[in-house]
């Protein structure tokens, strides 16, 4: 985006919020996938997976007793991968047939993936705080049995798994920069916020983190901060914009930090993603909702499934 254009191109003129979904407890984790021209997304505390249709207009239940999957990514063969809290395990879902990818590390069982996104080298990058294991309605009561929550690397090819950000209380939403040298996970510790307590806290942060030789993550540093809510989950958009859930909406940063919108929803924005014919569609799952907005960006990882 030109540094001199109006915040408002971030938006389509005209463009106005709408839901297309609802009967969720807790909707989650969205996914535009481009064979069926849905969106799919969890709605993880009553265990089921659901799908709105561009096609049809239409809302359906894609899967059922799915063991409580949280944050899915497309991949590049078009599959999806997905985080499930039940299983404590990252899984690969082909139209129905799911298989578990990992779901160990050190000889012991993660805690409860939450998000993930899939670099454009076919590695894996997930999250691993500890809701499902400590959250009766959004998964299985557990431990921590490897005594942490890290951010991990898993590449499929190899299997070779490696922990790539430790130093993180809850590590959740990630996203690439454009280019991939920039990792972005959020942290939504409640003990991240301010001592003053939640009703004047500065906020949670999205850290970022340089990524080095591919494989590594370095220089762990605060991007911003959300308030109201949580950065729960974000997305990186071409011109490296982070669109990033809150409790009143979502938050667009520029990669400098800079506040560029704010679109109004009214339940909490769990996490987005962008969707549509041209991709230039913002879904967002909220509470019990999805909602979607016109806009004039596209997805950076989309953009590098298709070699742009």
């Amino acid at each position: 985006m030109d540094a001199d254009a109006s915040p408002r191109t971030l938006l389509e003129t005209g463009a106005a919020l709408e839901q297309v979904g609802t009967g969720a407890v807790w909707a989650e984790g969205p996914c535009w996938v481009p064979g069926r021209n849905a969106v799919r997304y969890s709605d993880v505390r009553s265990n089921r997976i659901l799908e709105y249709s561009e096609t049809s207009g239409e809302l359906s239940v894609y899967g059922q007793d799915v063991e409580f999957t949280n944050g899915r990514a497309l991949d590049a063969d078009g599959s999806v991968v997905q985080c499930s809290h039940g299983r404590r395990a990252i899984e690969r879902d082909r139209d129905g047939a799911v298989e578990t990818l990992v779901d160990r590390f050190g000889g012991v069982r993660f805690n409860s993936p939450n998000d993930v996104v899939v670099k454009s080298d076919g590695t894996i990058w997930f999250s691993d705080p500890s809701y499902g294991i400590d959250n009766p309605a959004e998964g299985h009561p557990g431990e921590l049995e490897y005594g942490d929550r890290y951010v991990f690397r898993f590449d499929p090819a190899s299997g070779e798994l490696t922990a790539v950000i430790t130093d993180i209380m809850a590590p959740n939403g990630l996203a690439f920069s454009p280019d991939e040298s920039v990792l972005y996970v959020s942290d939504t510790a409640e003990e991240t916020v301010s001592p003053a307590g939640p009703a004047q806290a500065d906020g949670n942060p999205i850290r970022a983190y340089d990524v080095v030789d591919g494989r590594q993550a370095k220089n762990g540093r605060v991007f911003v901060r959300v308030a109201p809510g949580v950065p729960d989950g974000f997305r990186v958009d071409t011109d490296g914009n982070i669109w990033s859930s809150g409790g009143d909406g979502v938050r667009v940063f520029s990669p400098a930090g800079e506040l560029l919108e704010h679109i109004p929803v009214p339940e909490t924005v769990s996490n987005v993603c962008f969707g549509g014919a041209d991709g230039r569609t913002l879904y967002m799952t909220a509470t019990s909702g999805l909602y979607r907005i016109r806009t004039t960006a596209t997805d950076a990882a989309a953009a590098l499934r298709a070699g742009h």
